[in-house]
């Protein structure tokens, strides 16, 4: 009988087949980055999840794949294992400071919209769970990060009082600071430099905030 490990398991097939991560599959199908991510597969209560019709089919059409090839891995059993993290290179886009600051590059979740980025490796072993790169130009984000310094966002992560994250404002303002707070109505960031004071915006002048995972310094 079919369970719902059979359909994600022809899913991490599909994924490995054509080169990419069960989150970049999800991208390339124009959906949350997230979706088929392991942590989406079971329900808080231990219940296994099935993914929908909807997202299986476009998963196909952005792969030139079909339902029949598909269902048949499934009922025969015929998938293979996705590789693991460890056994394949994870790559993230990489996009520079003024693309950031630009409209048109991302998403409202802030996620790069599009393809054909320039991309680097992900320097740990996990699932890249909607992460990118970012190249730091210039010395505007000073003392935090130096021109050339590469670090590495995740929009998906939780954010924590005290975590390091970009921040891009409605009016295209892009900035990495430290998270001090956050509420229904704002946020307070806060920068190494104590010569400079905190920064406070309304939630509803800002674009999107994403916590910082790793940087090349």
């Amino acid at each position: 009988m079919m369970d719902h490990l059979t359909i994600w398991a022809a899913l991490d097939a599909l994924a490995s087949r054509h080169g990419l991560s069960t989150s970049k599959l999800a991208r390339l199908a124009g959906l949350d980055p997230t979706s088929f991510n392991k942590s989406k597969r079971m329900g808080k209560g231990g219940q296994g999840r099935w993914p929908s019709i909807q997202s299986i089919s476009k998963a196909l059409d952005a792969t030139d794949e079909t339902f029949e090839t598909f269902w048949s891995e499934c009922f025969d059993g015929q998938y293979t294992q996705a590789p693991s993290s460890k056994d394949r290179p994870i790559t993230v886009p990489l996009l520079g400071f003024a693309q950031a600051g630009s409209g048109g590059f991302f998403d409202s979740g802030g996620f790069p919209a599009g393809q054909g980025w320039d991309e680097v490796r992900l320097p740990n072993a996990k699932e890249d769970l909607g992460t990118y790169a970012l190249e730091v130009s210039g010395d505007s984000m000073l003392p935090l990060y130096r021109d050339g310094d590469v670090i590495i966002v995740s929009p998906a992560e939780q954010l924590r009082r005290g975590d390091r994250v970009v921040a891009r404002t409605s009016e295209g303002e892009v900035m990495a600071k430290i998270l001090h707070r956050q509420s229904e109505k704002q946020v307070e960031l806060h920068s190494i430099n104590p010569d400079h004071k905190p920064i406070i915006i309304k939630n509803a002048d800002l674009d999107w905030i994403a916590r910082i995972l790793w940087a090349s310094q």
